[in-house]
């Protein structure tokens, strides 16, 4: 018998139930190992290749406002991608109104859970890492493809390498950006978002993902992001309108050019930034020697 909560709502339980029941012949789903506000990610079992992988399944009224259609070519874009920086994607479908993607499961910390646990990181590992994750944004950029979602939580480490995941997915739901605003979704991180991202613009380049970037450096050397606040309109705000922080005066030996390179990243305008990933990766590279 189906379970019901209030407002007709199926009871969590059917609803794993139920994605069991359509994706058992391909993947055993064996337990939720994450979630946020568009998608579930579970563990589970490939049958036919023997191996273990994380099934990413949208929430139903996500899944609704974007259609199978929709977002099964925008995953197909990223499924082109193939970087040894970017966490491949297995297979992506439709089951039983269910979408989907695959892929490899990584054991271990993301970004974010290693910054929770040791608060900020090394210059040497953050610089590191930050050169990885630019290199695949620009393979990614040549390739017409922008993340739209870089952040900690979207950086694991593949023998201590750091991947980039959920290539297609904030492109798919930045397609349907107009249909999920009932939803109370928003395609992007607050913390992370460009002012040209933040204040809506649909002109969005390779840019955005390196302010992002950014960010992310920032946070990695300091330990917060440059801009924080108590609501999210509040730090959106603080990206289009303050100078961030100094890093160096919270914490002085990190290099005047380290500083300069995030300086240049988080530039309010975007011809003002790092133009491509390449040339972001090849100034921290050179000046840092990773």
């Amino acid at each position: 018998m189906i379970e019901w909560e209030s407002r007709g709502v199926l009871h969590v339980s059917d609803k794993l139930a139920r994605l069991k029941t359509a994706l058992d012949e391909k993947y055993k789903i064996e337990s939720e190992i994450g979630r946020g506000g568009a998608a579930v990610v579970y563990l589970a079992f490939d049958q036919k290749h023997r191996r273990r992988v994380a099934v990413k399944v949208l929430r139903p009224e996500v899944a609704n406002a974007l259609g199978p259609e929709r977002f099964l070519r925008e995953i197909e874009i990223a499924a082109q991608l193939t970087h040894p920086h970017i966490l491949p994607l297995y297979d992506s479908g439709e089951a039983e109104s269910f979408l989907f993607y695959v892929m490899p499961y990584i054991e271990g910390d993301t970004l974010e859970d290693r910054m929770v646990k040791e608060g900020r990181l090394t210059v040497s590992e953050s610089l590191r890492i930050a050169v990885q994750v630019s290199d695949a944004l620009d393979y990614a950029h040549r390739h017409d493809v922008i993340h739209r979602d870089i952040k900690p939580g979207n950086v694991l480490f593949a023998d201590g390498h750091a991947v980039i995941s959920d290539f297609g997915f904030a492109r798919a739901l930045n397609r349907a950006s107009s249909d999920l605003t009932p939803t109370g979704l928003a395609v992007g991180t607050p913390a992370y978002m460009s002012p040209e991202q933040a204040s809506g613009s649909e002109e969005l380049d390779g840019r955005t993902d390196l302010y992002s970037l950014g960010c992310m450096l920032y946070e990695m050397l300091v330990g917060e992001p440059p801009f924080t606040a108590k609501t999210a309109q509040a730090v959106l705000a603080r990206h289009a309108g303050e100078t961030p922080p100094s890093m160096r005066v919270v914490r002085p030996e990190i290099p005047e050019h380290v500083e300069v390179a995030v300086n240049r990243a988080l530039a309010k305008a975007k011809q003002d930034r790092w133009q491509t990933g390449d040339e972001m990766a090849k100034a921290l590279r050179e000046k840092a020697r990773v």
